[in-house]
């Protein structure tokens, strides 16, 4: 299998991650507001972000995950992250996750570009379903799975341990077929 490491729409660019990126990325993942609902601390030291860069980098080498940094192509700025959290290829589906910017949220990014990584799921990987796991209290991240179509399956109830805590994910699925 290969990656398709570009991607784009109307207003974004997906690029698979590099390092180069750290700098801009640690605006996003530095931002307690934007880290809230996702299963890392928000970071303090940009080698975090260089870190977590080469550790998605290296999921990717293996085929079980890959990331995007999403650049807005009239300004060419990072705004934000998204891709395939992990990827199951014996049973043709994946679990998407994505993150903005703060001064991005409400302008129709998210949709933008999580359509772009749907499409790509489907077309090019020939994947089946997707899956996205949102805590209960991530209203807006359900709104624009929502809007794209995904179905709510239903709650796993502390399925996770996030930041010290056992927590709630409701599951969302999209299946080649919808």
């Amino acid at each position: 299998m290969k990656w398709t490491t570009l991607l784009s729409t109307e207003r974004l660019t997906l690029r698979k991650m590099e390092l180069a990126d750290a700098a801009m990325l640690f605006q996003i993942w530095s931002n307690p507001e934007v880290t809230k609902f996702m299963n890392i601390d928000h970071f303090t030291d940009q080698t975090e972000a260089r870190d977590m860069i080469v550790l998605l980098n290296n999921l990717a080498e293996e085929h079980k995950a890959i990331r995007y940094s999403i650049i807005e192509t009239e300004s060419n700025d990072i705004i934000g992250s998204c891709g395939f959290n992990s990827l199951d290829l014996d049973h043709a589906k994946a679990e998407i996750g994505y993150d903005f910017h703060f001064d991005y949220w409400g302008k129709g990014y998210a949709p933008e570009a999580i359509s772009c990584l749907i499409d790509n799921a489907f077309h090019h990987l020939k994947l089946h379903r997707l899956e996205a796991k949102v805590q209960p209290e991530n209203i807006n991240s359900a709104k624009v799975l929502k809007k794209l179509k995904f179905t709510f399956e239903g709650t796993l109830r502390e399925s996770e341990k996030s930041k010290g805590k056992w927590i709630d994910l409701d599951l969302y699925s999209l299946l080649v077929s919808d």
